[in-house]
């Protein structure tokens, strides 16, 4: 994990404009917000086994980053070609990140997010064959008026906890996660789609 904060969420799309609206997030969206100051690498990941089908991360350099100034501009102005894609995220969940514990470097070929409730107990990071890293996030309060973007999608929910597994073999994240995983959370795997770093 690059950084010591990260957004993390979740998303499905329209089918019927999934094509565009993966055309407009690796082309305009994702550069965008990698051009963000303290915004360090971006990823968006496709289900293997999963609800809903998109997990997307960034990583950033500290909490301000994506709690004030540059990043709330943006999404306060949102472009022509996002106000349009806006409207098709569904069941939107969408959580800023402090990161409590982390592992590991380089990007996994599979990633395990688990959403959790941090009430129900804090897993561990798992260390074994086939796992490459593992990040334990805590969710940080959103700011208390909501932003343009929000308004556009109709609001987002929140992840209390997440725990991220990721490694070269699918099938070993998965287990991994699901091992871990506490009463009434929420576990997703995932491949990598696309990333992009700060140049």
């Amino acid at each position: 994990m690059l950084g010591q904060a990260a957004i993390a969420m979740w998303w499905d799309i329209a089918p019927e404009v999934k094509s565009e609206w993966e055309d407009w997030h690796s082309r305009e969206h994702m550069p965008e917000r990698l051009a963000i100051p303290g915004f360090l690498r971006g990823t968006r990941w496709i289900a293997l086994s999963a609800e809903p089908f998109y997990f997307v991360l960034y990583e950033t350099a500290e909490l301000s980053t994506i709690s004030s100034g540059p990043y709330l501009e943006r999404l306060n102005n949102p472009t022509p070609w996002s106000r349009k894609m806006m409207p098709h995220h569904r069941n939107m969940v969408r959580s800023l990140c402090l990161v409590r514990a982390s592992y590991g470097a380089g990007l996994p070929h599979a990633m395990a997010t688990l959403r959790f409730s941090p009430a129900n107990g804090i897993p561990e990071l798992p260390r074994r064959k086939g796992v490459t890293g593992a990040h334990l996030l805590q969710s940080h309060p959103m700011p208390a008026a909501p932003t343009a973007e929000q308004r556009i999608r109709g609001g987002d929910a929140t992840a209390d906890g997440v725990l991220l597994v990721g490694g070269y073999d699918a099938q070993a994240v998965g287990h991994a996660a699901a091992e871990l995983a506490l009463p009434g959370a929420k576990l997703g795997l995932y491949r990598l789609s696309f990333s992009l770093s700060r140049s």
